[in-house]
C-alpha cells in the first residue's frame, strides 16, 4: 500500500495508473475508520482493480461551533485498517496542499441542503461539494462509494455527479451497524456510557416509525414521545422526505431520517424506504 500527501504524487500515479486500462475505485473518508468505512472498501475492491481511500479531515464542511479540532484522528490506526482491508493507495494531504489558497469560486447545494442536517448546519454540503469535487477530479474514479448512514450527502453527490455529467458512478452501500443496532460512526467514541446503553433507541425509533408510516399515518409525534422517553439526547429534527429529492409529501421511495445531540456527540440515522411496497 502506498501513502501519498500531495496531489502531484496522486496525480502521477493515477495517470499511470490509467495508462494501463486499470480501474479505480475511490472511498472518500475524514478518517478515524470503522467498519462502516471497510464495508465501503470491500464493496470497491469488488468492482474496481486498485482502491485509493482519502483520509482528509474537510475544514470546509465544519462551521465555527462545530469539532473540526477535536475530530478524531489516528493516522496510524487507520493505515493499518486500510491496508488490511486492501487499499491500495491513502491520499492523506494537509489542509495547506488541499486548498493552497482561498478560493473565489464557492459550490451551493441548493434546496437539498434546506431540510435534514442541512436545515441546522448552514453551508456544510457546499463544503462537501467543494472536497467531493477535487478528490473526482484528483482521483479520476470509475466508481466512489459512500455510506447510506450520510443519506442527505448522498443524495446531493448523486446530484452532483448527475447535473454536471462526472464519469464516475456513485455506489450507494449499506449502513453498517453494531449488533445492537447502533450506525457506526467515528463520533460514538464520544458517548458516555450511560449515553451508549441509550442511542440503540434511535433505530428503534425509526424501525416504529417505517410502520407507522407504511400505514399511512405521520411518525413524527410518536417517534418524538419514544425518544424522549428512553433516551437524554435532545432531538435536532426527526423528518419524512422523499428520497432522494427531499421534498415533502413521499408517494414511492422515502427516508425516514433523525438527528439527535447527546453531550458531546450529535448522531445522525435514517432508513430508506418504499411506501409504496409497504
Amino acid at each position: 500500500m502506498q501513502v501519498v500527501n500531495t496531489v502531484k504524487a496522486l496525480r502521477n500515479w493515477v495517470l499511470s495508473t490509467k495508462e494501463s486500462g486499470q480501474s479505480i475505485g475511490l472511498v472518500p473518508t475524514m478518517g478515524f475508520l470503522h467498519e462502516g468505512h471497510l464495508a465501503l472498501v470491500e464493496s470497491a475492491k469488488s468492482e474496481n482493480d486498485l482502491v485509493v481511500m482519502s483520509i482528509f479531515v474537510n475544514p470546509a464542511q465544519f462551521g465555527p461551533n462545530e469539532d473540526f479540532d477535536r475530530y478524531p484522528r489516528d493516522f496510524d490506526r487507520d493505515s493499518t485498517l486500510a491496508e488490511k482491508a486492501g487499499v491500495d493507495v491513502i491520499f492523506a494531504p494537509s489542509v495547506e496542499e488541499m486548498y493552497p489558497r482561498e478560493s473565489q469560486i464557492t459550490m451551493g447545494a441548493g434546496t437539498l441542503a434546506d431540510v435534514l442536517c442541512g436545515k441546522s448546519r448552514p453551508g456544510h454540503f457546499d463544503g462537501v461539494l467543494k472536497v467531493v469535487t477535487k478528490l473526482f477530479h484528483l482521483v479520476q474514479p470509475d466508481m466512489a462509494y459512500f455510506g447510506q448512514k450520510d443519506a442527505q450527502q448522498l443524495a446531493i453527490i448523486e446530484s452532483l455527479v448527475r447535473d454536471f455529467d462526472f464519469p464516475l458512478d456513485i455506489r450507494r452501500i449499506a449502513t453498517v451497524r453494531e449488533p445492537d443496532g447502533l450506525a457506526k460512526s467515528s463520533r460514538n467514541v464520544y458517548l458516555s456510557e450511560t449515553e451508549r446503553a441509550e442511542a440503540p433507541k434511535l433505530y428503534q425509533a425509526l424501525q416504529r416509525g417505517v410502520t407507522i408510516a407504511c400505514n399511512g399515518k405521520d411518525p413524527i409525534p410518536e417517534m418524538t414521545r419514544f425518544i424522549q422517553s428512553e433516551t437524554s439526547g435532545t432531538i435536532d429534527y426527526i423528518e419524512l422526505l422523499s428520497y432522494p429529492d427531499l421534498t415533502e409529501a413521499p408517494n414511492g421511495q422515502a427516508i425516514l431520517a433523525l438527528a439527535v445531540q447527546f453531550q458531546k456527540a450529535r448522531l445522525i440515522d435514517n432508513i430508506i424506504f418504499n411506501l409504496k411496497e409497504n
